[in-house]
């Protein structure tokens, strides 16, 4: 039974690729989508921002204008959301994407009462083009989409299993929080989710756990209550 009547969960690019850098991992794609479908059946609506860092991130155009760079990002996000929806919907799960920018052949734009209108009808919601600024990453999008939307919880799927008081990756006494205070989350610089996003979701009370995607059936699990990964609240 989902603990949950209406959850966010921001996806990274870079967790589509699998182990590999670019593109799709399409057993990591399979798994992901498998997964937000179990979800769906438990009654819950499920609204997703999807990354783009798979195919391009803005800091990777270093001599290009941020703008242009940024916009480039952008456009990477939706063809992750095409994929996304494409194989939520051959399980039978109607989705909508819509995105931040006009690109009408493909999707949707953003309009807040037809996302709504879409989640009360039991669609699976991707949305993409982070927020369709340039200088505002796919994190600050989530927190924004959350409050929009009035989501219960941004669910943060990553890499890495929580959140820890330096890189795990480097350091392997790095130590894990269950739980972090958002002000102790900004004051401490900590790199999991942008500070922008973070406050954001302190203005709004919005709670965001961050787990590991690599973890057996994770979101599942935590939409049903299970605690995993590490709270930000």
């Amino acid at each position: 039974m989902a603990k949950y009547k209406r959850i966010i969960i921001k996806i990274s690019g870079e967790a589509l690729a699998g182990d590999g850098k670019m593109g799709f991992d399409w057993n990591t794609v399979n798994e992901v989508v498998d997964q937000i479908v179990k979800v769906h059946e438990l009654g819950c609506q499920v609204a997703i921002v999807v990354g783009g860092g798979n195919f391009w991130r803005g800091r990777q155009g270093r001599d290009m204008e941020r703008t242009t760079a940024d916009h480039m990002g952008m456009l990477a996000t939706v063809i992750n959301a095409l994929a996304l929806q494409d194989a939520i919907e051959r399980r039978g799960v109607p989705t909508r994407v819509q995105t931040a920018l006009t690109i009408t052949r493909v999707a949707e734009p953003y309009i807040l009462r037809k996302a709504l209108d879409h989640l009360d009808k039991g669609r699976v919601v991707i949305f993409a083009c982070g927020t369709g600024n340039p200088f505002f990453s796919t994190d600050t999008a989530v927190a924004l989409r959350a409050a929009e939307i009035n989501a219960e919880v941004i669910m943060l799927a990553k890499n890495v299993d929580g959140i820890y008081d330096s890189d795990p990756k480097t350091n392997p006494s790095a130590k894990k929080y269950n739980e972090i205070k958002y002000i102790d989350f900004i004051s401490q610089e900590l790199k999991a989710m942008d500070t922008a996003a973070v406050a954001i979701c302190m203005e709004n009370k919005t709670p965001i756990l961050c787990f590991g995607l690599n973890e057996p059936n994770s979101i599942v699990r935590v939409v049903e209550g299970e605690e995993l990964g590490t709270w930000i609240r």
